[in-house]
């Protein structure tokens, strides 16, 4: 008598997209927590944008197409950095525990989660994309869908992370803060995603080469200008696949260890 034994892969496939649905089904029954997020990138828009368009004697629509795509890589990093809050609650309402005894890979629970992340964070570039056009901003529908795409990976990749500090910080909210507060802001900065890094000091250029951040950035404003062969796209994609993978790696072995 023989035995066939599931493929695991399959498994895992199946129960990823189950926890996706699951995640995205309190975002489809009030998506005006879409809109709320859309607050932050529209400040810095509104108010930042101006000045840096009074700073610069390039034109407005330059100075936007420079602009713009560091605000939509914002969107994602600041999006997916908060994700683990989520997890942190539902760990301390028991919630969490209750879905690690159930029938499915625990491997599917974190790579559930981090595409659920893609989501939101597409639809909310593409408005942020889309309602700039009015003001000098140009987008080349290729470049722009190949933009979001390479977005939804790095933010899959930094929502995974996120979910494995929340993780490693259970019952410790302070440290969860602590150590996204202290992270996301230098990445913010050393990006270049709201200032040039080109005058800056030696020491803050050599930290932005570090940055995987930066490549992303660069990789979006040429993606967004319409270069789709430029080398920033490709180091871009390096750059934003390797963060998911590191980032589901460890996010995989967190969960799998979590209790």
């Amino acid at each position: 008598m023989t035995t066939t034994t599931p493929d695991i892969r399959s498994n895992v496939a199946r129960d990823s997209v189950n926890v996706l649905l699951r995640e995205l089904r309190p975002v489809i029954r009030d998506p005006f927590s879409l809109i709320v997020s859309l607050l932050q990138p529209l400040v810095f828009l509104g108010l930042f944008g101006p000045l840096l368009i009074g700073g610069s004697d390039a034109p407005a629509s330059e100075v936007l197409q420079w602009f713009v795509p560091g605000i939509l890589v914002m969107i994602a990093l600041f999006g997916t950095g908060v994700t683990g809050s989520n997890l942190l609650m539902e760990m301390q309402t028991g919630s969490h525990e209750r879905t690690l005894v159930a029938p499915i890979s625990r491997s599917s629970l974190l790579i559930g989660r981090a595409l659920k992340e893609m989501a939101p964070i597409m639809v909310q570039a593409g408005i942020i994309a889309l309602a700039t056009i009015p003001f000098g901003f140009s987008v080349h529908p290729l470049g722009m869908l190949t933009g979001l795409i390479l977005i939804a990976i790095f933010g899959m990749g930094f929502g995974a992370l996120s979910y494995a500090l929340a993780l490693a910080s259970k019952n410790r909210d302070w440290m969860f803060w602590a150590v996204q507060q202290a992270t996301i802001f230098p990445l913010l900065i050393l990006s270049g995603m709201l200032l040039p890094l080109e005058d800056g000091p030696g020491w803050m250029q050599v930290a932005a080469s570090l940055n995987p951040i930066t490549y992303v950035v660069s990789a979006e404003r040429a993606l967004f200008s319409g270069d789709l062969g430029s080398l920033d796209v490709l180091w871009g994609f390096v750059a934003g696949i390797a963060l998911a993978a590191i980032g589901l790696a460890v996010g995989i072995r967190s969960i799998k260890r979590s209790s």
